[in-house]
């Protein structure tokens, strides 16, 4: 192992190789939940066009997330082995070529396969992503940098729910949408080519298939990292869940709203965006414990909050919803980063491999709920997911770091521990 005193200077904030690695990351986060997610203001029209249930539209989000959780892991033993930039490169490319070809698929099957075929695309990125950054920016700066990424998570669900709202209002056809957010994925793999910093700070290992089971059996026996990817799981599932069937509710009464209307709360998620930074500030200065259980209250008070059948409580409800869900998340994955920095990208890949699993099929049982019991469904569905989180997380108030990994878990400011070698 390389000793870490060898290796070049981890990116501070506010010097250029910091600056450019966040914008890079920002840029990868958009990407991501943009292609992911903008079917999610199409699935009326998909239901529509192609006379389908609530439940089977949805399974063009489930399909590709829930082949992102099964690929995110194995990939991270080449992730371990082969250049990080050159993965997520490769990642955010390939998934902008699918989208596109996903505009041109004949019937429902070919586009489930196209939209499974991005989600194994896009795990490359995300069995590197978190990796990348707990490598390369010194553990004072950390918080702050992983809050901007998923802040790019939130502003690319914003953005691709608009932009192919958008389209399909102007064009009359889902098809045309899912083209105009591939090209704009296109754009943004480019630019994020042009800006990330090479891994200065990347130790290159052999791929070997048993890393990949070395790495799980160091986390599994770590209840810090069980609950916190139990967070991961339990959250995503009903963020999804809530961002799914919320435009069906709102086109049918007492609502009546219109397609275009619907998809412009989606708007709630810039909010999103806003509350990741302000989390990650708010970890390097006062620990992750204490920041983590608020967020996801503040959840659940805007999901308790859009079960009045108001408009403007929809949308504020929605609005505190997004806001804890990001800050949580931020939270969440950044501490496994931190904690499982001796396991190299393994740690970080088992919590978006429950994270994306808890989007896949946490967002097709909720389409049961949504059947069965309409909107009161989905808030007790919704409310039992957060719940089990919320718990998780007052457990992890008072975790002890692991040694010696770094982590900041418990200790306010923390900034000045000793820095794991990376693998």
């Amino acid at each position: 192992m390389t000793d870490s005193n060898a290796l070049p200077a981890a990116h501070a904030r506010g010097d250029s190789g910091f600056r450019r690695a966040t914008l890079a990351l920002l840029a990868a986060g958009i990407t991501t939940f943009m292609t992911l997610y903008c079917v999610q203001a199409l699935l009326p029209a998909l239901s529509t066009d192609l006379h389908l249930s609530p439940a089977a539209a949805s399974l063009t989000i489930s399909v590709s997330t829930a082949a992102m959780a099964v690929a995110v892991v194995p990939l991270t033993v080449l992730s371990d082995a082969w250049s990080r930039t050159a993965m997520m490169t490769l990642s955010l490319s390939s998934a902008a070529v699918l989208g596109i070809a996903s505009a041109f698929a004949p019937n429902f099957t070919t586009l489930l396969v196209m939209r499974a075929l991005e989600g194994l695309a896009l795990a490359g990125l995300q069995a590197t992503a978190m990796s990348y950054l707990s490598e390369e920016v010194h553990p004072g700066s950390l918080g702050h940098a992983m809050g901007l990424y998923v802040a790019g998570n939130g502003i690319g669900g914003m953005a691709g729910r608009l932009i192919a709202d958008g389209i399909l209002e102007v064009t009359g056809s889902w098809r045309w949408a899912l083209g105009g957010v591939g090209l704009v994925a296109a754009a943004a793999a480019v630019f994020f080519r042009l800006s990330v910093p090479p891994s200065v700070r990347f130790v290159r290992r052999e791929p070997q298939a048993r890393a990949l089971a070395t790495g799980i059996t160091k986390a599994l026996p770590d209840s810090g990292l069980l609950r916190l990817y139990v967070i991961g799981f339990m959250a995503m599932a009903a963020f999804v869940t809530v961002y799914n069937y919320l435009g069906f509710r709102l086109i049918a009464a007492p609502f009546h709203l219109s397609q275009t209307a619907a998809g412009l709360l989606f708007v709630a998620y810039i909010a999103g965006s806003f509350s990741s930074t302000t989390a990650g500030r708010l970890v390097d200065r006062h620990g992750r414990g204490h920041v983590l259980w608020p967020a996801l209250v503040i959840a659940l008070a805007g999901l308790a909050t859009m079960l009045i059948p108001n408009l403007v409580t929809v949308i504020v409800g929605l609005v505190v919803f997004t806001i804890g869900f990001f800050a949580a998340h931020a939270v969440a994955s950044g501490w496994v980063a931190a904690r499982s920095t001796a396991m190299g990208a393994q740690g970080s890949a088992v919590y978006l491999f429950l994270y994306y699993l808890g989007s896949a099929i946490g967002g097709s049982l909720g389409g049961l709920a949504y059947s069965a019991t309409a909107w009161n469904g989905i808030t007790l569905y919704c409310g039992a997911l957060l719940t089990v989180a919320l718990i998780s997380a007052v457990t992890l108030r008072h975790l002890r770091r692991p040694s010696p990994a770094v982590d900041r878990d418990t200790t306010p400011g923390t900034s000045t521990a000793k820095t794991q070698t990376p693998n």
